[in-house]
């Protein structure tokens, strides 16, 4: 007998509670690989969707031109693009009205960049809690499923006249069996939930610093523009006179 048929002999012969606790861990293992994979795929797509936009943002492209264009994508905007667009759509909204001061117009697209970013960041943080769910209870859950074989191997000794090594370690076997697959669920979860939960913190930390950057910029421009609307204002007025 191989050591593979002794391992499948051992979960086909075990009770029904192992089996079961052994079939949850492995759904348990496969949804967190799927999460994995997919966070891997988003976390990566983030990061360089920021690194070409930020390359975009500071070329000196006029901000116009670089919402109208990020504007008239047809896939879905996310990430930095929608930060910014959030927040150069409301400057643009604000400032159209006549009756608003600069720095209520800053406000108001700071506000609309905070919930932008909220989003985007609800977005990255996505599945993380079902690594994190994964990572801390599937040690416990094969934890009983080992309690529970090695229970039943103790209560079939107790109808036998004389225990041997061959009639005890088949239960021990399965019970260790559920130990094993709950680490094997458990330790992948907890290392990539510990890695994409600081990629998400990272992302979170540049998409604030891109907000503060943006927002001074865009306090600059509106207090330039209430200049020039003073000194037109001004001049009509010394016109009149």
């Amino acid at each position: 007998m191989t050591h593979e048929t002794s391992f499948w002999s051992l979960i086909v012969n075990a009770s029904l509670i192992v089996q079961l606790i052994m079939l949850v861990l492995a759904l348990i293992s496969l949804s967190s690989w799927w999460v994995i994979v997919k966070k891997q795929l988003v976390v990566t797509a983030a990061r360089r969707a920021g690194d070409q936009f930020e390359d975009d943002f500071w070329s000196g492209i006029d901000l116009a031109s670089l919402y109208a264009r990020i504007n008239r994508q047809k896939e879905p905007v996310w990430g930095m693009d929608a930060i910014f667009l959030a927040g150069f759509q409301e400057f643009l909204r604000l400032r159209a009205q006549p009756t608003m001061d600069p720095e209520s117009v800053v406000s108001g697209a700071q506000r609309a960049m905070h919930a932008a970013g909220s989003r985007e960041l609800d977005e990255l943080e996505m599945y993380l809690p079902l690594l994190a769910t994964a990572g801390s209870t599937s040690p416990y859950i094969g934890l009983f499923g080992t309690v529970w074989g090695i229970m039943n191997a103790f209560m079939a000794l107790g109808t036998t006249q004389q225990a041997t090594l061959a009639q005890v370690a088949p239960g021990i076997a399965e019970a260790l069996i559920a130990t094993a697959m709950g680490l094997f669920a458990a330790i992948p979860a907890v290392i990539f939930y510990n890695r994409y939960a600081h990629d998400v913190d990272r992302l979170a930390n540049r998409y604030e610093t891109f907000m503060e950057e943006f927002s001074n910029i865009l306090q600059r421009q509106s207090y330039s523009l209430r200049k020039s609307h003073v000194d037109a204002a001004a001049r009509a007025a010394a016109a009149q006179g």
